[in-house]
């Protein structure tokens, strides 16, 4: 039995465990939607999508969805990919931050009208998160 690998721009292999997870890896769109929560296992929040730095291909940030009520009175904050960690037992990405830290968060909008092409915005960020910036790694 001969497999076929696919060619560059062919859809029909995006079900499969290789484009969408392995031991190591997970696509992006697999990491949307997930929950973020504490370490205690409470909810916080879900990330909306993830922000990758064209040049290197890093993952940045995630922009996560936080607060509200049935999406109304929802607020969106960039949250340094490094502050993120997954945990297998949770099904979740946890954060270790109270609500009120978060509230306090350098938030950003749902339609990505935010400064985070300014760098003096991301080092804010970073510093709010106590996250060693991307850049410097």
């Amino acid at each position: 039995m001969s497999t076929v690998a696919p060619t560059i721009g062919d859809r029909s292999d995006m079900g499969s465990t290789t484009t969408n997870e392995t031991r190591t890896l997970i696509a992006s769109d697999r990491v949307e939607g997930t929950s973020v929560r504490r370490p205690n296992g409470d909810g916080i929040g879900r990330i909306e999508r993830l922000m990758i730095e064209k040049a290197t291909g890093q993952v940045v940030y995630a922009v996560m969805s936080f607060g509200g009520f049935l999406g109304i009175g929802e607020g969106y904050y960039i949250i340094p990919w490094s502050t993120l960690r997954f945990a297998p037992e949770l099904d979740a990405y946890v954060l270790d931050v109270s609500d009120e830290q978060l509230r306090a968060a350098p938030p950003s909008s749902a339609e990505g009208n935010d400064p985070s092409y300014d760098r003096n915005w991301e080092e804010h960020v970073h510093r709010y998160f106590n996250a060693t910036p991307y850049w410097s790694v």
